[in-house]
């Protein structure tokens, strides 16, 4: 096994940070661990845990290092996320998205932020916009902000740290941001404003190879000294490279996590509502793709209990009406504003096994409402968690009939995706997976439908209400 030739790579989601090694030849799993990834509530405000990511991170590569001919490194995290520093390290803790408290300066934020038509990003929550994190660093910490060198999005920190090389990169970048125009593919007009440009090193394309990592780095981890790192890509984005290499538009990728988020290649930007939550996210290619997206695993994770979901509790949730109405998690979707129920059941009166089917039949007719407000078309394969959930991809099949529904074979989607960034890396031939199909059994297909018929004029009912 020493002498077979490896990528590493190092996945930051929300909740679990993952560490993988790929074969170069064939992108054979020939490694993988993760670890809970829960930020730090003290100090200045909710900030990123790493300390504790570093020293898992350090801890993961050496042991890939005693087993594996590690050629290259390749990271990718979840967005929204931004690092000040300078030679010394960090001039200020990489502040948590969810965190409220820069809510404080939205007044004052939205006088300069750029409007959607320039940034196709929409006005959200907390820090989910990363340009407010910004102002209100600026604004807060005027000395430490003064003193930060570089700006860098999250997985290009991590990169930095391993090869102290600082540069830019385009799928972090144009994550609902406000700093980026996705069309044009420059910086928007809220960065010469606040006269942060040379905060920002120059951009480099998604994978370009940054160079060998630190002769310190080598020495901790016991990993080459010619390994490369890549410039790495924000997560979502990842799963998306494979079918970028591969597929012709139009078709859909639902990257599934914490998030669930909808890309759709050949959707049309026109179509973009800033009302629903919808985006313009950049590809690696760094050209804009039309998304949607809601915190549809958080939203499992609070409705769901400690038993699997069921087919047959599907049929008595459908017979008995009960329904959960969004949204539970108040961190983006279209639904943002509108406070979570569940409809004609009290959700402690439900079994277990009751709570995770509701859970998995409400994140599949939140992601197919998603899926129409893209205007989607073609082909749509399901990444991550929700490609082994049987409710949810039955209930896709079925409300999408016109279009094929395919469930990736490998669940975290990110991984293929992040280790396809490096030049030399051959991945597996594709399989040809035949696509999921609706239930055939006619009477339970009718009763799906008319669920999602009910469900989706509850729905529209919060639409004209907030109008």
């Amino acid at each position: 096994m020493k002498n077979t030739d490896a990528i590493i790579v190092f996945d930051i989601g929300k909740t679990n940070a993952k560490l993988s090694a790929l074969s170069l030849d064939g992108g054979a799993s020939l490694y993988s661990q993760r670890t809970p990834n829960k930020p730090t509530l003290g100090g200045l405000y909710p900030h990123a845990n790493v300390d504790s990511l570093w020293d898992w991170f350090c801890e993961q590569c050496c042991i890939c290092a005693k087993h594996f001919h590690v050629r290259a490194i390749s990271i990718t995290t979840h967005g929204a996320t931004i690092a000040c520093v300078n030679n010394d390290g960090l001039t200020l803790p990489i502040m948590d998205y969810e965190w409220a408290g820069c809510e404080s300066v939205s007044e004052s934020y939205n006088r300069v932020r750029p409007s959607y038509d320039e940034t196709l990003s929409p006005s959200l929550p907390g820090g989910l916009n990363v340009g407010k994190q910004l102002f209100w660093l600026h604004r807060h910490h005027p000395d430490a902000f003064a003193a930060t060198e570089m700006v860098l999005t999250y997985p290009q920190y991590w990169a930095w740290r391993i090869t102290g090389v600082g540069v830019s990169e385009r799928t972090s970048l144009g994550c609902h941001t406000d700093l980026w125009r996705p069309v044009d593919g420059q910086f928007s007009s809220l960065v010469s404003t606040m006269n942060w440009a040379p905060k920002f090193p120059p951009i480099q394309p998604t994978g370009q190879v940054l160079g060998p990592i630190t002769s310190e780095f080598a020495n901790t981890t016991g990993l080459p000294a010619d390994c490369e790192v890549v410039n790495g890509i924000h997560d979502s984005n990842a799963s998306l490279v494979p079918y970028l290499m591969d597929t012709d538009p139009p078709f859909t990728v639902v990257s599934t996590g914490t998030w669930v988020v909808m890309a759709s290649v050949g959707a049309k930007h026109s179509d973009l509502d800033e009302d629903f939550d919808m985006l313009a996210n950049v590809n690696y290619q760094g050209l804009a793709t039309p998304s949607a997206r809601f915190m549809g695993g958080r939203e499992w994770e609070l409705l769901s209990g400690t038993e699997p979901e069921t087919a047959a509790d599907l049929v008595k949730l459908m017979q008995n009406r009960v329904m959960a109405l969004p949204c539970f998690s108040g961190q983006g979707g279209p639904f943002r504003h509108q406070a979570g129920t569940v409809d004609t059941a009290e959700h402690g009166e439900l079994t277990e096994s009751e709570k995770t089917t509701l859970a998995s039949i409400y994140v599949a007719l939140m992601t197919d409402y998603c899926l129409t407000l893209l205007g989607s078309e073609g082909p749509i394969t399901i990444e991550g968690s929700f490609a082994k959930n049987s409710i949810f991809l039955t209930a896709i099949a079925t409300f999408r009939p016109t279009q094929q529904v395919f469930a990736s074979i490998d669940s975290a989607g990110t991984t293929p995706g992040a280790a396809s960034l490096y030049p030399e890396f051959i991945p597996a031939t594709p399989v040809n997976h035949p696509p999921i199909t609706a239930p055939d059994d006619p009477d339970f297909k009718a009763a799906l439908t008319d669920y999602r018929s009910r469900w989706l004029k509850r729905i529209l009912s919060f639409v004209a209400g907030s109008s």
